[in-house]
């Protein structure tokens, strides 16, 4: 998948030039530009309508680029192998791949992303007989993946790995239950100036996560560029018993960060 992330954004640069503000009612440049990218992540897979399957929840105009929140939810979530979150113009439009363990409740998945010009979203539903079905939504930004953090490096940097977990609902054996997961990482990009050099940092951002509970596979992320500083992930998994949730992440300079979050029963 890292492969798969790199290639895409090579081939990016070959495609339709990136969708400009004054060209946000252009549909047939925004779907021509879909067709070339569903192409080269998926090949010649067909690619249905997933209105029945799933939704995409973006706002249409985001306060802050740098931060959009993103929301793919599902209407059949038990048939789901994977999800993909395509970010059209981005710079590197696979934003994130989600491939689901046994654990997992994947009825909703949710995240921050940096979009970089007004652009498509597209959410892509795989199931477990690998059948794929798209959505997509507009989305009005610009300047998400070069904005600056805000802080020195340095100050980004403090505390990088550290992650929390926040429970959202109450534990029953068997039944599902949505967490939030927050990695404290710059996700520099290579497009952001220091504020204090005026120099591009270098990139150094997380590019994959391996959440399981118990020692079974909840799910595997691949992601890149466009994830946001300070990663914030919402997904759902369904607890047997009482036990651990452990997330190892790793990083572009082969940082692995590893924690495991006790998750308690009724009574605990």
């Amino acid at each position: 998948m890292r492969k798969l992330l790199l290639y895409v954004l090579l081939c990016s640069a070959t495609l339709l030039p990136l969708a400009s503000a004054h060209a946000e009612d252009d549909a047939a440049a925004r779907a021509q530009r879909w067709q070339q990218l569903r192409q080269a992540i998926f090949g010649n897979r067909p690619v249905q309508d997933g209105r029945d399957m799933l939704t995409l929840q973006a706002p249409y105009r985001a306060e802050d680029a740098a931060l959009v929140p993103v929301a793919m939810v599902l209407k059949q979530p038990t048939a789901i192998k994977g999800l993909y979150l395509v970010i059209d113009n981005n710079p590197s439009p696979m934003a994130a791949h989600f491939s689901f363990g046994r654990d997992a409740d994947p009825h909703e998945v949710r995240l921050r992303v940096r979009v970089n010009d007004y652009t498509d979203v597209h959410a892509v539903a795989e199931t477990e007989d690998g059948k794929l079905y798209s959505v997509s939504d507009f989305v009005k930004a610009a300047g998400g993946c070069s904005a600056p953090s805000g802080q020195s490096v340095a100050d980004a940097m403090k505390g990088i790995g550290g992650m929390k977990l926040r429970v959202l609902g109450d534990y029953a054996p068997g039944k599902p239950l949505d967490v939030k997961l927050l990695i404290r990482h710059p996700d520099f990009n290579g497009m952001q100036m220091d504020q204090v050099t005026r120099l591009v940092t270098p990139a150094r951002f997380i590019d994959s996560a391996k959440v399981t509970y118990n020692g079974d596979l909840v799910f595997n992320l691949d992601t890149g560029i466009s994830l946001s500083s300070d990663p914030a992930i919402t997904f759902g998994f369904v607890p047997k018993a009482a036990g651990q949730l452990k997330v190892v992440a790793h990083d572009t300079d082969q940082a692995v960060f590893t924690r495991a979050f006790d998750i308690p029963g009724p009574n605990s």
